[in-house]
């Protein structure tokens, strides 16, 4: 979840730009350029439509720094608890078992 206090939001990433650097869909509704540090780049790929807590930049406002990546299960637990925005909620119809089976041909082709 992300932190309130840290300043911490969730998104959607919308487009991959290439270079480490994604378009997000923000859950105050702004779009940011937000970059993919290298801690994550190896450890967990990012695509098109995934779940993500970013945090802006405190001296430019359009861009931001990606914190963490949930899994499709992951999204979609919180979805049915309610706890991602309204704007955001885009796994609420999703059945669980569909979202299993496609992490695991995700990891399949790694």
């Amino acid at each position: 979840m992300p932190k309130k206090e840290d300043h911490e939001l969730f998104g959607i990433t919308q487009q991959l730009m290439g270079g480490a650097r994604v378009k997000v869909i923000c859950e105050d509704n702004k779009t940011r350029l937000a970059r993919i540090p290298g801690r994550l780049k190896k450890r967990m790929w990012v695509r098109d439509g995934d779940l993500v807590i970013l945090k802006p930049w405190s001296y430019q406002d359009e861009k931001a720094e990606i914190v963490y990546r949930y899994t499709k299960t992951e999204a979609s637990y919180l979805s049915r608890r309610k706890l991602l925005p309204p704007f955001l909620d885009l796994f609420q119809n999703i059945p669980l078992e569909e979202l299993e089976e496609n992490e695991n041909n995700d990891d399949a082709k790694d």
